[in-house]
């Protein structure tokens, strides 16, 4: 097919990605974060074997669609199991950790790609190695109990709920999520949104400048990006352990500045080598602002909505920057410049995009809307994810009341048996502490 279809199909996957993780989401906060992720590992095992088998291209948008919503959930669920029950001190190392797996995976499928899809011209095997991985994790899942944290939640949460049908306790949650935390909700969808938009300004169009204005080859330019993942994977783990002592948001800030001076490092080489090492030391500033990313969404997230806060700021953030491809392919295509192929009556044309100063300019720009964010952003996180949160005691009802006012909620959780005098510092013990290590 053309670029155009391959595109739509991209597309409609990405645009699905934020019902996957608003519904897996609210599944994991009320039902745990074992069985929804093993249902949601086995459900993109099932559609990427689905998308080898279609026979027709409408057959493989829709599969791919529904592969959408399920690739929606897992990040929302991933870092919840992952985070929520690490010691605070350890939080930003294993941020990096998990956030690695996109490097790390992306390593995989282009060796895949190298090794055995361009010999046997079969691009198959790519959705079946998905699949067989898909339900690895889902058997590897199976094995792990449930999260300690989540059944701490659970209990509590459950004393205070009115027992009504799964359907209306799914909506009821989802409300009280919109209501109480749209403002905090926007500004992780702005983090996410400059971090996404790094990655893609970076990532989507760097294998057709390596080839067509810096001439390697097709062999060249996937070993080249298989480095830059490489740095990808060591600077998002560094980035986050860094980030347990400079603080989230001053790391993401350090991270963003070096990734805006690395960039005539990263465009400007001619020879392989300098390419290379340019992506490489590029990406691992990149992506160790992406390494940051799940400890501060978690930081962030409401205490009972530790899967859906997460998975729905991502994906939405991921959602709004799918069209950074078509914006440097767009305007590159509206600047050309000579091409260093060209020879006059071959097949080359005289001139190409200028998809290299397009990017770099893009990049550059994301860089400085980055820094706008994390600096001038309110940053409200708890570094303390246990159940003693201000929204442990905030747990959005069950039912179609409205849940009961922050007062209500401290003489009930003590029985009536503190002075009335004491209120103020009642309330102030269950407010979630603003985190000194924000910035």
């Amino acid at each position: 097919k053309n670029n155009h279809k391959v595109t739509t199909a991209i597309t409609l996957t990405v645009l699905l990605r934020p019902l996957g993780g608003i519904i897996f989401g609210l599944l994991s906060d009320r039902y745990g974060r074992k069985w929804p992720l093993i249902f949601n590992l086995l459900i993109i095992a099932a559609f990427s074997l689905a998308s080898a088998r279609v026979q027709t291209f409408e057959q493989f948008l829709a599969v791919r669609s529904l592969f959408g919503i399920g690739m929606g959930g897992i990040w929302g669920l991933a870092t919840a199991t992952s985070l929520e029950n690490m010691p605070a001190p350890a939080r930003g190392l294993f941020s990096g950790f998990v956030q690695q797996g996109y490097p790390a995976g992306y390593i995989l499928a282009a060796t895949i790609n190298i090794v055995w899809v361009n010999h046997s011209g079969d691009w198959r095997i790519l959705f079946y190695f998905g699949a067989g991985l898909s339900a690895a994790a889902a058997a590897f899942r199976l094995a792990l109990p449930e999260s300690p944290l989540f059944l701490q939640l659970k209990a509590q949460k459950q004393a205070t709920r009115s027992t009504v049908g799964p359907v209306k306790a799914f909506i009821a949650e989802f409300k009280w999520l919109a209501k109480n935390c749209t403002g905090r909700l926007i500004y992780a969808i702005l983090i996410v949104v400059a971090l996404s938009f790094m990655a893609h300004a970076s990532q989507d169009v760097y294998p057709l400048i390596l080839q067509k204005s810096k001439g390697l080859s097709a062999y060249q330019s996937s070993v080249a990006t298989i480095v830059g993942s490489c740095g990808a994977v060591i600077g998002s783990i560094i980035a986050g352990y860094v980030s347990q002592y400079l603080g989230r948001r001053l790391t993401v800030a350090v991270y963003a500045a070096l990734a805006g001076l690395l960039i005539p490092a990263w465009m400007l080489p001619t020879t392989f080598s300098g390419l290379a090492a340019g992506v490489f030391f590029l990406q691992a500033m990149v992506q160790g602002v992406g390494g940051i990313l799940p400890a501060m969404l978690q930081e962030m997230a409401p205490a009972h909505h530790r899967a859906s806060f997460p998975g729905i700021a991502h994906q939405t953030g991921v959602m709004i920057t799918a069209c950074s491809a078509q914006i440097i392919t767009t305007i590159g295509d509206h600047h050309q410049i000579p091409n260093p192929q060209y020879v006059p009556g071959g097949k080359e044309p005289e001139t190409i995009p200028d998809y290299p100063k397009v990017s770099a300019v893009f990049l550059a720009i994301v860089v400085v809307y980055t820094l706008l964010v994390v600096i001038f952003g309110r940053y409200d996180s708890s570094p303390d994810l246990g159940a003693s949160g201000e929204d442990t005691s905030s747990v959005p009802s069950s039912s179609e009341d409205e849940a009961r006012s922050s007062d209500d909620k401290v003489i009930a959780e003590n029985d009536g048996s503190a002075p009335a005098g004491d209120l103020e510092q009642q309330k102030a013990a269950t407010a979630r502490p603003y985190d000194p290590r924000g910035y």
